[in-house]
């Protein structure tokens, strides 16, 4: 199974783009692309320099735009992607990129949304000096224990021994004049505490702007950075859009996740690197390549002939799934049968892990055409568990 995957802010680099403007309608789709967002992305992402880029408000655009523009030289035929990427997930900003590839939100709608994204962080961020700083080694509890501490947010989970804690500029120089034993301590190129309490008036902002926004059930499995769960409603991985702006980015539960899926293969799109150095060391015999350059492409459409395969989120107009957002055991909590009709928000049950209990909510409500698990039975993220036909207004969207 290939899942493919969109890297956040800090792996652009000067001049990243310049060979992808050679590829055929790559600079017409980024001129079109800086027309919505306001952002010239052909010009930084070819020619300004790296102060220039790491600035937020610029950054963000220019990571969805180039992933978007190089995704289609990956998918030529867009809709032939649904058939042939069983997950997508994104790092921080490339959420936004993976939710216009499953197809929750158009292109145009994620360049007006991370515009604004870039913006109220870049807003958030300027009123106290903060940053963030990536931890590499050490026991990921004591690390986290060292750094909340010194009053730091453990803002990026992302597994394989990596740990970024955010704060203040002063919490960030004491964490790193008393790291963690066996830890090293790496500033990051990035203007902000991203993902903590300091961003909350980006997420005030952010979530009036979501009100106006109409989105799409996802096309093929999402998987969302705050819990690592299959998210199947277009409204739900909104929400989450909006929320993760000031919340811990859980790559390794994304990534614990695509385990739990069968990942035989990853797809980095650019600016690629970042994400599948974090695949390599956690999920060891994932095959994984980073396309940086059009050079890569042959490369990639290899990855897609020989993992490729359609997701289990199947689309049609005559019916909807609803699927397990983890891996765990199913239990009911309706005793609706084939034939009966479930209200939106319905509860129909609950998958059980060692840990946690999760509910599985009828998002759209519908007529159960067919149960696909019986109680206890074990189930993975993005399983099928109950088919639905739309009723009402539902059966026309």
């Amino acid at each position: 199974m290939l899942v493919v995957v969109a890297p956040g802010q800090g792996s652009q680099s000067p001049g990243f783009l310049t060979p992808w403007l050679d590829v055929p309608g790559v600079r017409d789709r980024l001129e079109w692309l800086s027309v919505v967002s306001g952002v010239d992305l052909v010009e930084h992402g070819t020619t300004s320099d790296a102060d220039t880029i790491r600035d937020t408000a610029v950054a963000q655009p220019l990571i969805v735009g180039a992933g978007l523009v190089t995704l289609l030289s990956l998918f030529p035929h867009p809709t032939n992607a649904f058939s042939r990427i069983g997950a997508g997930a994104g790092h921080s900003v490339g959420e936004i990129t993976a939710a216009v590839g499953s197809g929750v939100l158009t292109a145009e709608q994620a360049m007006v949304f991370v515009r604004e994204r870039g913006r109220a962080m870049a807003s958030a961020a300027a009123v106290t000096p903060t940053g963030m700083s990536a931890v590499l080694g050490g026991d990921p509890e004591t690390v986290v224990a060292q750094a909340e501490k010194h009053g730091l947010t453990p803002a990026n989970m992302n597994g394989a021994g990596q740990v970024v804690v955010a704060g203040t500029l002063d919490q960030l120089a004491a964490f790193a004049a008393d790291p963690p034993e066996g830890a090293r301590v790496r500033p990051l190129e990035v203007a902000g505490a991203f993902h903590t309490e300091h961003m909350a008036p980006a997420v005030s902002s952010l979530s009036r702007l979501a009100t106006a926004i109409t989105s799409h059930d996802p096309r093929i499995p999402l998987i969302s950075n705050a819990d690592g769960r299959v998210v199947h409603d277009g409204r739900d991985v909104l929400a989450r859009l909006v929320s993760q702006v000031s919340s811990p980015v859980r790559w390794d539960l994304c990534m614990t996740a695509m385990s739990d899926l069968g990942v035989t293969a990853v797809i980095e799109i650019p600016p690629a690197g970042a994400l599948t150095g974090l695949v390599k060391r956690a999920l060891p015999g994932v095959e994984t390549l980073a396309v940086k350059t059009p050079d890569d492409l042959p490369a990639a459409w290899r990855l897609i002939n020989e993992h490729g395969r359609p997701a289990s989120l199947e689309n049609s107009p005559t019916w909807r799934l609803i699927v397990a957002p983890i891996k765990g055991s199913f239990r009911f909590g309706t005793s609706a049968r084939v034939g009966d009709d479930l209200p939106i928000g319905t509860e129909i049950g609950r998958v059980e892990t060692l840990r946690d209990s999760i509910p599985v909510v009828s998002a759209h409500g519908g007529t159960v055409v067919e149960w696909l698990v019986e109680e206890g039975d074990p189930v993975s993220p993005g399983q099928p568990i109950v088919r639905l036909h739309p009723i009402g207004q539902e059966a026309h969207e």
